[in-house]
């Protein structure tokens, strides 16, 4: 199966004014055959890293700085840059290009001007950008993947549950509703008009504690408030603006969230974690490479969009077939790399950026080495 290479330091072209930051540490191997080795051995080039790439439609950071780097964890440690920097970087645009200065081990960001060369390195200040992902800018990693599931509920918390608005009679009495059709609904609104639907899934346990932890909420579609309930034992009247899957009586309303920023940048998580894979979305019993998947562990555990997470595998007793077949245990077994995009108080979901073996319910979850 295809592995993906890693993300981090070209997420710092975020900031590009290199000359201004300090250069990657190179000890005195990295000028000759070894380039761009931090003091302390964690991070490096790829040893086949290219001279330069020039940034075009379609790339991500993930796959651009794959290019170039060994090990996706240690860019923080590397560029020093505080948590704002990190949720608010500036974007790469097609059209720059990121070459290796071997000598000084460290990338640049130039322009690309007639002749195919670059312009020379850009020096711009660091500065915050909080608005969502803009025109041409090059995202974290494959956006198309997750936007659906940035905007949708996924996990409800059994307490939600009671207190939504629902859905008490349909137009004419149909059984299920599509789009443009009336939906009469009964619960505190709070001032919202737009709203999502949803209906209670499957319970989420914890493969270690076996209890439920969550309710993976199935989307339906939309809605908009039309008129509002005139006396308290009256309804709201709504109309199903998009229809993903059929609406029924007895489906739940929240409101539509406001529009992702997707400016995060992947990270190592800031303490250890331990987790277990919860379920691979979709009901099915085994995922892969570009799959989401959900982790027992949450924004309680200190988890945030865009950690980085390694994925591994508990390693079999077997029989010792040269010691009178005396069980002995194989060591668990590292196959991939998950990025954490939705966090909840105790799920996350992530993206699988690589893998070499199948994901599996109850795989191990941990902090990358």
């Amino acid at each position: 199966m295809k592995k993906f290479s890693t993300i981090a330091l070209v997420l710092a072209f975020a900031f590009p004014a290199l000359g201004a930051m300090p250069a990657f540490a190179q000890d005195a191997s990295g000028a000759s055959g070894n380039p761009g080795r931090t003091a302390g051995g964690k991070c490096s080039f790829r040893p086949d890293a290219p001279d330069k790439h020039v940034v075009v439609r379609g790339d991500t950071l993930w796959g651009i700085s794959g290019k170039f780097l060994a090990n996706p964890w240690c860019w923080p440690e590397v560029w020093g840059m505080n948590r704002e920097e990190i949720r608010n970087p500036h974007w790469i645009y097609p059209g720059q290009i990121v070459y290796f200065d071997r000598v000084n081990g460290r990338l640049r960001l130039g322009q690309v001007v007639t002749g195919g060369e670059p312009s020379g390195t850009t020096r711009l200040s660091p500065q915050l950008r909080t608005q969502g992902l803009a025109g041409d800018a090059i995202p974290a990693i494959p956006s198309n993947l997750i936007e659906p599931f940035l905007s949708q509920p996924l996990i409800i918390e059994e307490n939600d549950l009671l207190t939504a608005p629902r859905i008490v009679a349909t137009q004419e009495g149909r059984v299920v509703l599509a789009k443009n059709d009336k939906a009469y609904v009964r619960g505190d609104l709070r001032g919202g008009t737009s709203f999502q639907v949803f209906r209670p899934g499957v319970a989420l346990k914890d493969p270690e504690t076996k209890k439920v932890i969550g309710f993976e909420a199935v989307f339906l579609g939309t809605v908009k408030l039309d008129r509002v309930a005139k006396s308290a034992d009256s309804v709201d009247t709504f109309t199903v603006v998009s229809a993903k899957e059929e609406m029924t009586v007895g489906d739940r309303l929240v409101p539509i969230p406001p529009t992702p920023i997707l400016n995060y940048v992947p990270h190592p998580p800031e303490q250890a974690v331990s987790a277990r894979v919860v379920a691979v979305y979709g009901g099915v019993g085994q995922g892969g490479q570009n799959n989401i998947i959900s982790i027992n562990r949450g924004a309680s555990s200190g988890l945030n969009l865009g950690t980085v997470l390694e994925l591994g595998r508990f390693g079999e007793t077997v029989p010792d077939p040269t010691d009178n077949k005396k069980p002995i245990k194989l060591p668990d077994e590292k196959y991939g790399t998950l990025f954490i995009f939705r966090v909840f108080q105790n799920i996350s979901y992530g993206l699988v950026m690589q893998v070499t073996n199948t994901v599996q319910i109850g795989d191990i979850v941990a902090s990358p080495e």
